[in-house]
């Protein structure tokens, strides 16, 4: 489903990770990513879910609430160049205990790292208005 989808936004819904992509037949996919996860371009971490709890320089307590984290101000820096290139998925890889892995070009991978042993959702992929798919198998 998302092998060859353009990857169109990056962003999060309170603290959740959420990545929109238009699938090959136009269809509207998302990956809602409630677990921890990073994009990585070559060796270094672009982003982070870890960087949702940090504020941008001048934020104040509420920068969470504000969407003035340092996420929100990596996204929207990633969410440029996404519109710049439109780069479509070259490969997805579903690991062991659900770790997801989704690579496009220029050398950018999106890792994705369940780490709750409860049957509690780490991620979700779904059809707008239609499938939905998860981890782990049958909670979603």
């Amino acid at each position: 489903m998302l092998h060859q989808a353009v990857v169109r936004s990056v962003g999060r819904a309170v603290n959740m990770g959420v990545v929109e992509f238009t699938g090959a037949r136009g269809e509207e996919l998302g990956l809602h990513l409630q677990c921890p996860f990073r994009i990585v371009h070559d060796d270094r971490v672009l982003l982070g879910s870890h960087d949702m709890g940090y504020p941008q320089k001048g934020a104040g307590r509420d920068a969470f609430d504000t969407f003035s984290t340092m996420y929100d101000a990596g996204a929207e820096v990633l969410n440029d160049l996404l519109a710049k290139a439109e780069p479509q998925v070259e490969s997805v890889h579903l690991g062991k205990a659900g770790d997801l892995a989704l690579s496009w070009r220029p050398d950018v991978r999106l890792e994705v790292f369940p780490d709750c042993s409860g049957q509690e959702e780490a991620w979700r992929v779904l059809v707008r208005g239609g499938a939905h798919y998860g981890y782990p198998p049958g909670i979603v």
